[in-house]
């Protein structure tokens, strides 16, 4: 009895596609949310320049700061003015997790409302395949390629 996989070649191809599907259609909520969040006002907040060309090709119009270049310190405080709400977007490797953690903590030090929930979401979605927020756009046009054939 087949539950889905062949013996030797892992997961069938229908299985496979079910997956691409799967993490399409939630990669492209968590895209959409960025933009209407990004379109409402919240800054958000990546490592480096490679991260923000990579969210204008993925359709966030929005403001978007570099965490990199400057003090942390100086980063959150210039940041805690300029909206009521930040979302801290950066790599889901060790870097950017303690990276996310510092300025989370300098960020509410100044009083200002974090979003980490949607990095841990594509966290999630994408941490065996895909290992910082620059690749997004690269590996959702992977997964729209792969589900349209």
């Amino acid at each position: 009895m087949d539950h889905g996989t062949s013996s030797s070649r892992g997961p069938t191809s229908k299985s496979r596609m079910y997956e691409a599907q799967r993490r399409l259609e939630e990669m492209e909520e968590l895209i959409k949310e960025l933009i209407e969040c990004s379109d409402g006002g919240d800054i958000i907040v990546v490592e480096g320049k490679r991260d923000i060309v990579s969210l204008r090709r993925l359709g966030v119009r929005g403001q978007m700061e570099k965490a990199t270049h400057r003090p942390l310190m100086d980063i959150s405080e210039d940041l805690s003015g300029k909206s009521e709400r930040i979302i801290v977007l950066t790599d889901w490797d060790r870097r950017g997790e303690i990276l996310a953690q510092k300025l989370s903590d300098n960020l509410r030090y100044f009083g200002t409302d974090i979003d980490t929930d949607i990095r841990e979401r594509i966290s999630l979605l994408v941490k065996k395949e895909v290992k910082d927020v620059e690749s997004l756009y690269t590996y959702v046009n992977k997964l729209r390629t792969l589900v349209s054939h």
